[in-house]
């Protein structure tokens, strides 16, 4: 890749954020939309950034979007091309015309002082990225102009279930990582589902931790669909083992631990957490909120769920309905006090008691 393929303007803005990338169905206009919500109760502004010129009204506020530029219907349209060659040459033209995405992004993020976060919302198709250049000479170029990103990949909790489709989501998530060749973060979302499917042949942590493969080659030759690869599925598997890069955490995007968990682990990775404080000229304000993420890193904050996959495993397979209740009656219990809140009574407080009554 030359320089003139890298060439970045002189003055521009700069931010922390992701790159969410995962095939159809992974989830990841869900994810975006719930970290939307999430980072903005927290008190972080966020951007959400919609490359998929096949989506022109996404499930999320959308800062900037790709159909502004150009649509995967006009495309279809105008040069008779299929879904798949139409995107590609979508995502062609956001590199042809960088300039467009710069000038909107030093829109939207001249309100955080020339910094701020922004999230990238990825189309499906796989080729975009594991072969195709043109989204990763995009993000290289943005990283150029010290753009901070970590790609979020996302995979359905669902392939685990089955041997053949989790070797599929590994090989793919590891083709991932090798393309985009930035901080990577593979996910494995929907967990709060995850019971649904029955039982699974180990625990949660083989897969979250894609321990030794070979033993799913033993569930591979027992079924007909699969038996007949036998030398194939051992070349596979021995490749990923060889590489030993890939890894999972795990994501249920309306639980507020899990998503907690995997904003403290991007945020590390980007070096969010070390913002310095805003009394400097063109930083953001002190990050707190990152940084006692990353300090309770080790510690459950609320007794459920989080980053450990021991709690996770019981939170969504092991005791689910008994967690379900207990997180009902939490949801209760809050209501209750944002209710006594609302109405000038202190917690603790009902409304016939006294100030004189409870000491105050």
């Amino acid at each position: 890749m030359d320089n003139k393929e890298l060439e970045i303007p002189v003055e521009h803005s700069t931010a922390f954020g992701q790159l969410v990338t995962g095939p159809p169905g992974a989830g990841k206009s869900t994810y975006c939309h719930g970290l939307h919500q999430f980072l903005t109760a927290i008190g972080r502004p966020v951007h959400i950034i919609n490359l998929d010129p096949a989506v022109p009204n996404p499930p999320y506020p959308c800062s900037i979007n790709i159909t502004e530029l150009i649509t995967l219907e006009s495309v279809m349209d105008e040069y008779n091309l299929g879904p798949n060659g139409a995107m590609l040459y979508c995502i062609e033209f956001l590199e042809a015309n960088f300039d467009w995405l710069v000038e909107r992004l030093d829109e939207i993020l001249a309100e955080e002082g020339g910094n701020g976060y922004v999230v990238f919302d990825t189309p499906g198709q796989a080729e975009l990225w594991t072969n195709h250049d043109s989204l990763k000479i995009v993000i290289e170029k943005l990283v150029k102009m010290d753009y901070r990103l970590a790609a979020v990949h996302l995979s359905d909790a669902h392939y685990i279930t089955d041997a053949s489709k989790f070797i599929s989501v590994v090989l793919l998530a590891l083709r991932a990582m090798l393309q985009m060749e930035m901080p990577h973060l593979n996910v494995l979302s929907k967990i709060d589902l995850i019971s649904t499917y029955g039982e699974l042949p180990f625990d949660l942590s083989y897969y979250t931790e894609v321990q030794d493969l070979s033993y799913l080659l033993g569930n591979l030759d027992s079924d007909p669909r699969t038996a007949k690869y036998r030398k194939l599925n051992k070349a596979l598997v021995e490749l990923v083992e060889g590489f030993s890069l890939v890894g999972f955490q795990t994501l249920a995007v309306e639980d507020k631990e899990s998503m907690l968990n995997i904003v403290r682990l991007v945020d590390k990775m980007t070096g969010y957490i070390f913002i310095p404080s805003g009394d400097l000229e063109g930083t953001n304000t002190i990050n707190t909120q990152a940084l006692f993420g990353s300090a309770m890193s080790s510690a459950k904050l609320t007794g459920r769920a989080g980053g450990d996959v021991r709690d996770v495993q019981e939170r969504w397979m092991d005791n689910k309905e008994a967690w379900d209740e207990w997180e009902k009656e939490e949801w209760k219990r809050e209501a209750e006090i944002r209710a006594q809140l609302s109405s000038g009574i202190p917690e603790g407080m009902n409304g016939g008691e006294s100030a004189e009554g409870t000491g105050i």
